[in-house]
């Protein structure tokens, strides 16, 4: 079994990078944006802009944004969001302002993708929206949007920020309500761009407002800290591998995405929390995890929407754990790049790991000594990247097959791991 050891810097956050991107898009003046994460995903975003007539410049150690408010221009072909599920639902809310007709396609994997979600809403708000029978390819032909009280069945940041950034051009109040907070990193750099965001968690549910229309303003520059669903791959190595330590500097941990300390921590493990300070509305922190002896747990449907991307990686570290741990609620992983739930109780039992497909997610009986294998990960970034640490704590050889798909989120991802993995 290997073990892993030093201090590390992960690649920048995902979701905040696109955002900044976009925002910065449709705001009046230059922004600066510093640590942004060139992944496939988020280089997706900045292709898209560009083609809606967006000037960004990418000198290295800083992309400028030069905004042009809350018009775009009409593009001249398709926008091809690639593998981005990000890309395509955000964009979306600022293309149903917009009035000329766009339409957006994707690889494979994303065109399998449900958009009904977005386009329910948008068509409320008056925009048109055409879809495959709810997948891609989409068009959306824009025009003047009404403001509404959407109510979504699903807590998701996606569909939340989409219906948020439409609102931006709606006249009212736009609100909309999940059952439970999703991340708010939408509602954060809005605020931080002087949109008028309120919010509430009182009652049953979340809801969150944004008061149009409004034009935006850029402040000038923005810092995008390490991305915590890249640290949880190296976080969860150091737990589950003896004489681990490992320091995480700069990472993002917006209370909105930390369900991977709290229940890394309800498992056992050593996780300490120093240095904090914020940048542009976004906390971030260093985060040191030593390696411990975890014990398994009950993950319900209130907290998957904290973790919904970390859930492969936790099914990793609960099969070094002692007892069950049992994750339910989480439907959404099947809508991800991948049926994520199947894919991860499918290459898992291929290692020999105890693990049990749910409809709603999987039991895993821990400890288990995983053996080597060829496994798969199916083109998901997360798969991919969850298989390299299974890798770390199994005898034999291991394969991951499609293990380059990890570029996708973060490109220096086998490099760092490499770094800091010792015998």
């Amino acid at each position: 079994m290997k073990r892993v050891s030093g201090k590390i810097t992960v690649s920048p956050d995902k979701s905040v990078s696109h955002r900044a991107l976009m925002i910065s898009s449709i705001a009046r003046g230059k922004t600066i944006v510093k640590n942004f994460l060139r992944s496939d995903d988020c280089l997706s975003t900045m292709a898209c802009l560009r083609k809606l007539g967006v000037v960004i410049k990418d000198e290295g150690d800083r992309i400028i944004v030069d905004g042009r408010g809350p018009k775009l221009a009409a593009p001249t072909e398709t926008l091809y969001a690639g593998n981005s599920g990000t890309t395509v639902r955000l964009l979306s809310g600022i293309l149903a302002a917009q009035n000329f007709k766009t339409k957006i396609t994707g690889d494979g994997s994303l065109s399998a993708r449900p958009m009904k979600r977005i386009e329910r809403p948008l068509k409320m708000m008056g925009a048109s929206v055409r879809t495959s029978d709810g997948k891609l390819p989409m068009e959306i032909t824009g025009g003047n949007l009404k403001n509404i009280d959407y109510a979504s069945e699903i807590a998701s940041a996606q569909v939340k920020s989409c219906v948020l950034l439409a609102g931006l051009y709606a006249d009212g109040k736009t609100t909309f309500r999940e059952p439970m907070r999703s991340r708010d990193h939408t509602e954060r750099m809005l605020s931080n761009f002087g949109a008028k965001i309120t919010s509430s968690s009182d009652g049953p549910g979340f809801w969150v407002s944004v008061d149009g229309p409004a034009v935006i303003e850029s402040p000038g520059t923005l810092e995008v800290p390490g991305d915590i669903s890249s640290a949880a791959f190296f976080m969860v190595a150091a737990a589950i591998l003896p004489g681990s330590r490992i320091t995480i500097l700069n990472v993002g941990v917006n209370p909105t995405r930390t369900g991977i300390i709290a229940i890394l921590r309800r498992m056992g493990a050593r996780v300490e929390i120093s240095n904090r300070r914020e940048s542009g509305g976004e906390p971030s922190a260093d985060i040191t995890v030593e390696h411990s002896d975890l014990i398994g747990i009950a993950i319900g449907a209130d907290e998957i929407p904290l973790l919904i991307d970390e859930l492969p990686i936790i099914a990793v570290a609960a099969s070094q754990a002692v007892g069950a741990t049992r994750v339910t609620g989480a439907e959404e992983l099947r809508v991800k790049e991948t049926d994520r739930i199947k894919s991860v109780v499918g290459e898992l039992l291929k290692m020999g790991a105890r693990i049990e497909e749910l409809k709603d997610g999987f039991v895993v009986e821990g400890p288990t000594k995983l053996k080597g294998a060829a496994v798969a990960s199916g083109g998901d970034h997360r798969m991919a990247m969850s298989l390299a640490v299974a890798r770390l704590a199994a005898d034999g050889e291991t394969r991951v097959i499609n293990s380059e798909c990890a570029s996708v989120s973060f490109p220096e991802f086998y490099g760092l791991l490499n770094k800091i993995t010792a015998n």
